[in-house]
C-alpha cells in the first residue's frame, strides 16, 4: 500500500500495511468496557513515538496525545472508540478474536486504527497551525466512556475549540461517507417499572390486587405512545425488553415489573414519552387499585451534529470522494445511541459515517458474531483526519 507522504521532520510517516496490521492485532486480542489497558498501552506507545504529549488514564484507560505545531491558538479533537463487545466472534480468519466470549463487533479496532495512521501522518508532515488532540476513549459500549473522560477535565486538560468522530457503517458501500447536521444517532434511555398489588390465592382473585393485569394494560398502552402521541415527524423507538413477575402457576404475585429501553433523536420528544409514561401510570394506579413505581436512567443524549462543523467538514471532504458518494444524509433513519453525544454537549462538531461495504460479508451488521472492519477504512478514514486537521487548523 506504500507509505503516506511527508517531509519526515520528526519521523517517517509509517507504511499503512502497518496499521492494518495494528487493527488486526487488536482485533484478535479485544477488551472489554472501560477494561481496555493493552490496547490504551499500545496507542500511547505508538504516540510517543511520533512525538506526541502523551497523557495515559484519562477517565479510567483513556489516552490523549498533543501535538502542536506552530504558533495559532486553535485547537481540535479527534476521538477514537477502543472497546469490544462481549460476544463471541464466529469468523475463521487468523486475526478472528483469541479469546473466548469477545469480540471487535463494532469496528472499534479500525477506528483506532484509523485515528493513529492519521496521527502518524500529522505528525510527519506537520502541516497544520495549532493544537491538535487525539482522544482514544475506552467503554463506548456501555455509553460511559466519554462522559468518564469529561469528568476527569478533559477539555479543561486539553481544550478544544471543535471535536470529531466517525463510525463505520455496514450497507454502505466502500467510498461513500455521510457528513449529516443535526439529530445523527439516538437517545437511551433506560425505563423501569415495578407494579405492587397484594398476592393470594389463584382460585381466589377477588382477595387480591392483580398487578399482572395491570401489567398487561400497561403495555397496551406503552405500545400507543408511538403511534398516537408523536406526530410522524417525531423519530423514537419504545422496546419492551424485560418483564417478569410470580413464582408458580396457582399464586397470584405481589408484584411485576418490566425494563424498557426508549431512544430518540431530540430532548423535546423523550420528554413528551416521559409526559405520557407518567399519566399511564397514574392512570393506572386508580383503574386498577395498584402502586406503580416509575424510574428513568438516562444511559445517553442524542448525538446532535453543530451545522457550521458539519457543514465545513463536508466541504473539506468533497474532494476525497466521488460524485454522489458525500452524502448529507443517511439512506434511512439511525436509532442507534453513542455516547460521542456527550462530548458534543460540551463542544461543537460532527460525527460522521463511512461505508464499510455491502454484500454478504462487509455488509454484515455491526453487533453481529460475523461482522469484520473492512481494512480498506484505513486508508479512506486516515485521509479524511489529516485533511480536516489541515483544513481547519489552517
Amino acid at each position: 500500500m506504500g507509505t503516506f507522504q511527508g517531509n519526515q521532520p520528526q519521523h517517517q510517516a509509517q507504511a499503512l500495511d502497518t496499521f492494518i496490521e495494528i487493527r488486526r492485532q487488536i482485533h484478535a486480542a479485544p477488551e472489554l468496557g472501560g477494561d481496555t489497558p493493552e490496547t490504551a498501552r499500545l496507542v500511547a506507545e505508538q504516540l510517543q513515538a511520533w512525538g506526541y504529549e502523551v497523557h495515559r488514564n484519562v477517565g479510567g484507560h483513556g489516552v490523549v496525545g498533543v501535538l502542536k505545531v506552530g504558533d495559532s491558538p486553535r485547537s481540535i479533537g479527534l476521538r477514537a472508540d477502543m472497546d469490544a463487545l462481549p460476544m463471541s466472534e464466529k469468523n475463521p480468519f487468523a486475526h478472528a478474536s483469541k479469546i473466548p466470549g469477545r469480540m471487535h463487533a463494532c469496528g472499534h479496532d479500525g477506528h483506532t486504527a484509523i485515528l493513529l495512521a492519521a496521527a502518524s501522518q500529522l505528525a510527519a508532515t506537520k502541516r497544520f497551525n495549532g493544537t491538535l488532540n487525539v482522544i482514544f476513549q475506552p467503554d463506548e459500549e456501555g455509553l460511559a466512556g466519554a462522559k468518564a473522560m469529561i469528568d476527569d477535565g478533559l477539555f479543561e486538560r486539553f481544550p478544544c475549540d471543535s471535536v470529531y468522530a466517525l463510525h463505520n457503517m455496514p450497507g454502505l458501500p466502500v467510498g461513500a461517507c455521510v457528513v449529516q447536521s443535526g439529530p445523527t444517532m439516538a437517545s437511551s434511555l433506560r425505563v423501569s417499572i415495578r407494579i405492587t398489588g397484594k398476592g393470594g390465592h389463584g382460585a381466589m382473585p377477588e382477595l387480591s390486587v392483580d398487578p399482572i393485569s395491570a401489567l398487561n394494560s400497561l403495555i397496551s398502552g406503552i405500545q400507543t405512545i408511538k403511534s398516537r402521541n408523536l406526530s410522524v415527524e417525531e423519530y423514537a423507538v419504545i422496546s419492551i425488553g424485560m418483564i417478569q413477575s410470580g413464582s408458580v402457576y396457582n399464586i397470584i404475585p405481589d408484584e411485576a415489573s418490566m425494563l424498557l429501553s426508549v431512544r430518540t433523536d431530540t430532548a423535546e420528544t423523550q420528554a413528551k414519552i416521559q409526559r405520557r409514561l407518567e399519566a399511564l401510570v397514574t392512570g393506572h394506579e386508580a383503574s386498577f387499585g395498584v402502586q406503580i413505581e416509575l424510574q428513568y436512567t438516562p444511559l445517553a443524549p442524542a448525538l446532535i451534529n453543530t451545522d457550521e462543523e458539519s457543514e465545513q467538514l463536508r466541504e473539506s471532504l468533497r474532494p476525497l470522494f466521488g460524485e454522489g458518494m458525500l452524502l448529507n444524509r443517511m439512506p434511512r433513519k439511525i436509532m442507534g445511541t453513542e455516547d460521542f453525544a456527550y462530548m458534543l454537549q460540551q463542544r461543537p462538531g460532527c460525527y460522521f459515517i463511512l461505508g464499510n461495504g455491502t454484500g454478504e460479508f462487509h455488509g454484515c451488521s455491526v453487533h453481529n458474531p460475523h461482522y469484520d472492519f473492512n481494512d480498506a477504512l484505513v486508508k479512506i478514514g486516515s485521509e479524511c483526519w489529516v485533511k480536516w486537521v489541515q483544513d481547519c487548523l489552517c
